[in-house]
């Protein structure tokens, strides 16, 4: 018998007073118990039971480690039912890693955290390529299709860079018609904060206009501050369309040279293939996947 195995046979010895009464009740021999027994009491180095022809009798020692057992079978009792719910409720520590453009979905991260009170969200933001299972990583958020070998990824949603200005920018500087004239504009970019490198604006060129470098203005490792620069004025940004969707909607940003544009991508939650899927894992992945882009009917 193994220790837990052991240590209930000596609880039913206990209660019944009897190998005998033990074994019936646990469908084993009363040699099995009393061998299992023999070696708790050796492993222990004292003697639990006082043996007479009335049956058996705590000793003292006895008596202490009956009640020892009881505590360890509640807490195997408690964990349990802990494991038990949490494979039906979400809940507890769900450690997440987004890309730094990720903090742009932070309303429908805000949603998703008063949806789910019981997770404990731990959100870290990066540009590097991190190891899921080695950094302990319960889902990582990323941009492009596919994933590793041993991994499960989910679209979250479609999204594209679209080239934007404010109205009052746009009147004042001019409507830019092909990629060249942005050579005249104020250009708003993004800097990848691990590399330094300015990310390109992709833009379908011609022959004379491949080799184009755009002017810089300002650059920016946050999407948020060329958004409020693009919105007060400051030039042109090109940014992801589901940050900028409302500003687009109302008219506080105009798109221009959307005809040139070819990126498209998609964003991705990725995370470990294990047989079972966390509930908060799943509750996660389903929340971004139904909230995180707006459906446009009709």
């Amino acid at each position: 018998m193994d220790s837990l195995s052991a240590f209930n046979a000596f609880v039913r010895a206990a209660e019944a007073r009897s190998y005998t009464e033990a074994g019936r009740l646990l469908n084993v021999s009363p040699s099995a118990v009393t061998k299992a027994v023999s070696r708790l009491e050796e492993r222990l180095g004292v003697r639990l039971f006082h043996r007479n022809t009335r049956g058996l009798t705590l000793t003292q020692e006895g008596a202490l480690f009956l009640d020892s057992c009881y505590r360890i079978f509640s807490e195997i009792d408690a964990v349990h039912a802990e494991l038990a719910h949490s494979k039906i409720t979400p809940m507890g520590r769900l450690k997440v890693s987004l890309p730094m453009v990720g903090e742009l979905i932070m309303p429908a991260i805000s949603d998703f955290v008063s949806a789910y009170p019981d997770i404990e969200l731990d959100l870290n933001f990066t540009d590097h390529l991190v190891n899921i299972v080695d950094d302990g990583y319960d889902v990582v958020i990323r941009t492009g299709k596919g994933a590793d070998s041993g991994l499960i990824s989910r679209p979250l949603g479609a999204f594209h860079l679209r080239i934007v200005g404010s109205p009052a920018y746009l009147e004042r500087a001019g409507m830019p018609i092909v990629p060249r004239d942005l050579m005249v504009h104020a250009c708003l970019h993004h800097r990848y904060a691990t590399s330094g490198r300015i990310r390109r604006w992709p833009l379908e060129v011609t022959t004379t206009e491949r080799g184009l470098v755009l002017p810089v203005a300002v650059t920016s490792t946050a999407i948020e501050p060329l958004i409020t620069l693009a919105e007060r004025g400051n030039g042109l940004a090109c940014l992801p369309d589901f940050a900028i969707r409302q500003q687009i909607a109302d008219g506080r940003l105009i798109v221009v040279l959307d005809e040139y544009m070819t990126f498209a991508s998609v964003l991705c939650a990725v995370w470990p293939s294990n047989r079972f899927i966390a509930p908060k894992v799943r509750a996660f992945v389903d929340f971004l996947t139904e909230n995180l882009f707006p459906r446009v009917d009709g």
